[in-house]
């Protein structure tokens, strides 16, 4: 179990974010053994014969299904929306004494691994080849799916958040994962390590992930403010296709505008929506701009995007 100790400071500096490169790292776990990751398997078959001449043998060899993950693998993210080029960035500019100190964790815990060894003696060698690797996989294997994928982190942000405010820690905290627990002042999360973290005023982290499946994670050290990630609500949702409008609903607006009502169950980005509903962004626009003015749905905006749910008349038009 760890725990994190809060203060009133820490409660006011917990936030959420999106890590492009947790995603990324996460993803190798489930293209190297798809038996784990079942609902990613529409996302696994998208990629037959995308990935030829990516040199992934070393990332893999440093994402175990279990255990220890050097950390400089994943910097910490640089702001809440998360962007792949800061990630890679941040990546090229690890520095020497950290890869050696990570590598150095790792072998300990994966004495049998034989990339350790390269990575002490060449680290600014390695830590290029690294960032390449991933830079070829992102653009390849996730950079046509992040738009939806972003799309759905976003959601559950939107959905943790409004229990944040409406119901404060208590309330985000019993939503989040059954392996965490809120009581009086801190937070317990299921591990495979004892700790108590006092967060000291910097506040919590928070980071849905699509590829994390079933377990939490945390991360602690320096760089990392305190991080906890967790899998995002509805994965099983992810790869669908946008829900089916009810008959009578498509004869009155359309098949495609009354598919976008009927997925708007749940706040969604222009993106989002074109994404599931295979149309194009315009098309999306266009739909979603017609039932707001018809006041089906409202938009709010969060940071740069604006994100679409229905009103009480939208769901009660989507019920009937």
């Amino acid at each position: 179990m760890i725990r994190f100790v809060f203060s009133v400071q820490d409660l006011a500096r917990t936030r959420f974010a999106v890590s492009p490169m947790w995603e990324a790292v996460r993803s190798l776990v489930a293209l190297r053994d798809p038996s784990t990751a079942a609902l990613h398997l529409p996302w696994l078959r998208s990629l037959s014969g995308r990935l030829g001449g990516i040199a992934l043998e070393p990332v893999v060899a440093l994402v175990p299904p279990r255990g220890y993950i050097p950390d400089f693998v994943t910097p910490a993210p640089a702001g809440p929306l998360g962007r792949i080029d800061d990630d890679l960035a941040a990546l090229r500019r690890t520095p020497v004494r950290q890869i050696r100190h990570d590598i150095e964790l790792f072998r300990a815990e994966h004495p049998r691994s034989p990339i350790s060894q390269a990575w002490l003696e060449h680290p600014r060698r390695e830590i290029r080849r690294l960032a390449d690797a991933v830079d070829a996989y992102w653009e390849r294997a996730l950079e046509p799916a992040w738009p939806r994928i972003q799309a759905f982190l976003d959601t559950d942000i939107a959905h943790h958040s409004r229990h944040l405010a409406q119901g404060g820690p208590a309330a985000l905290f019993a939503d989040l994962h059954p392996g965490v627990a809120w009581a009086d002042d801190h937070l317990d999360v299921t591990s495979d390590r004892e700790a108590t973290i006092d967060l000291d005023g910097r506040g919590l982290v928070l980071i849905p992930s699509a590829f994390q499946l079933a377990r939490t994670a945390t991360a602690d050290l320096d760089p990392w403010q305190p991080t906890l990630i967790y899998p995002a609500r509805g994965i099983a949702t992810l790869w669908e296709q946008g829900a089916p409008a009810p008959d009578g609903l498509a004869r009155l607006l359309g098949a495609t505008r009354a598919a976008v009502l009927a997925d708007l169950d749940a706040p969604r980005s222009t993106t989002g929506i074109a994404e599931r509903l295979a149309i194009s962004r315009a098309g999306a626009s266009h739909h979603l701009t017609t039932l707001r003015d018809a006041g089906l749905i409202v938009a709010r905006r969060d940071g740069r995007t604006v994100l679409y749910v229905r009103t009480a008349t939208g769901d009660a038009l989507t019920a009937h």
